[in-house]
């Protein structure tokens, strides 16, 4: 098998080679996934030194959101033009020289200027591209397959918080983003170039005919559909944040550390590679938007039970139930659109859902140090949480009914 160059033929998907390949992504998601966490671990460090309030302390997180979103549509097409092995190239070398510029800077803007337009621009291309990516490699599998390729990020999520608070602790958060983006082109550029071969079955008369029906079976246009999936990306991860981003701050605040934050941080993520994989499984059976209702509905109740339970062991029980419900949210976008659109523009429309999805991180996470810095406490920042996450209940099932009125066409693509 040439592994370099020309076109896959259809044998390939759901081959030995694309779990292979898949692995590879994984691992790649993995690394570069780094950029979406090592500022939330640090967050309590860069406001300590920079003497700012918790809303300021904050920016740093927010303008990274705003440059993986960004980053995401742009990689995304140059990934439907040339393939994913450019865009992670590029983003290798963005991650390491924003690391090391962040680990340099002396103030708090550069700060979030090299957080936003290199560290987020950067680990963009190891997300949505890659999960768009994957997505031509299979068709019997492409649920699980594509949930697996966005645990990378989870698994990041996972390995990184306390990695990155251990050589805080033990050298600073400066050395410490130095090394990191050492380490990040060390591995990822030798790994990029394992992507190099293309699919080509995406650009087939039969993709196109499938692609086709598929529309047809819509009871909504395909502006509507995507409108809908953009404003429920964005809404659902207004509601994820408050959790992610601030467990650590939460948790230095209630006196037990900022060291168990970190822990519930990576126990949060680590459960929430367990939903995403079974979210595949879920999406293969009974598709992409049915299985976005159930991990939105799930991720409402994790909210809830933050409100009433501070104690060390419930926060770390609820973190664990938090990531184990909201984990398969993100993934099921791409599963709808793999689903409801054309193949060809796979990547720049995952991109827009996931730009979508990173800028509900981004004003979430901002939203909660500001309500935070107004109350002096968390507790309204979950209830925005909440109202958040109904209004991205309510448009999965407005979509679920309405998907519900004529037959959905299921064609390999």
């Amino acid at each position: 098998m040439n592994a370099t160059a020309g076109a896959a033929t259809p044998e390939l998907t759901d081959s030995p080679y694309a779990w292979w390949r898949l692995a590879v992504s994984m691992l790649l998601s993995t690394i570069g996934g780094v950029g979406m966490w090592s500022v939330v671990v640090v967050l309590p460090a860069m406001q300590s030194e920079f003497g700012v309030e918790r809303g300021a302390a904050s920016l740093p997180y927010t303008l990274t959101m705003f440059g993986f979103a960004a980053g995401g549509v742009l990689f995304g097409q140059i990934a439907d033009r040339v393939g994913v092995t450019l865009p992670v190239i590029l983003s290798t070398l963005a991650l390491g020289a924003g690391y090391i510029a962040v680990g340099y800077a002396p103030s708090l803007w550069l700060v979030a200027v090299a957080q936003g337009a290199l560290i987020g621009v950067g680990c963009s291309a190891t997300f949505a591209p890659l999960m768009a990516d994957i997505s031509h490699w299979f068709v019997k599998r492409r649920g699980i397959a594509v949930a697996l390729a966005a645990s990378g990020n989870y698994l990041a999520g996972t390995i990184w918080p306390p990695v990155v608070q251990h050589f805080t602790a033990m050298a600073g958060w400066r050395a410490t983003y130095i090394g990191i983006g050492i380490f990040c082109v060390v591995t990822m550029l030798p790994l990029s170039l394992l992507l190099r071969r293309r699919i080509e079955t995406k650009q087939s008369d039969a993709s196109r005919v499938a692609a086709a029906a598929r529309q047809a079976s819509l009871p909504f246009s395909p502006t509507t559909l995507q409108v809908l999936l953009l404003i429920a990306g964005l809404a659902c991860c207004v509601a994820m944040s408050m959790p992610q981003v601030h467990i650590v701050a939460y948790c230095g605040d209630l006196g037990y550390g900022v060291a168990r934050g970190a822990d519930m941080l990576s126990l949060m993520l680590g459960f929430g590679i367990i939903s995403r994989v079974a979210s595949g499984f879920i999406a293969d059976r009974i598709g992409g938007v049915g299985t976005l209702l159930i991990g939105s509905v799930l991720q409402g109740v994790a909210l809830f039970l933050y409100l009433f339970f501070d104690g060390l062991m419930s926060l770390y029980v609820i973190s664990a139930l938090f990531g184990l419900f909201q984990g398969g949210i993100v993934p099921s976008y791409a599963v709808i659109i793999r689903e409801y659109f054309p193949p060809q523009q796979a990547s720049t429309r995952i991109g827009l859902v996931i730009m979508m999805t990173i800028l509900g991180m981004a004003l979430g996470g901002w939203l909660s140090g500001v309500i935070f810095d107004l109350t002096g406490s968390y507790q309204i920042a979950f209830l925005n949480g909440l109202f958040w996450n109904l209004l991205n209940v309510a448009i999965t099932i407005w979509l679920l009914m309405r998907s519900r009125q004529r037959p959905r066409v299921l064609q390999p693509a």
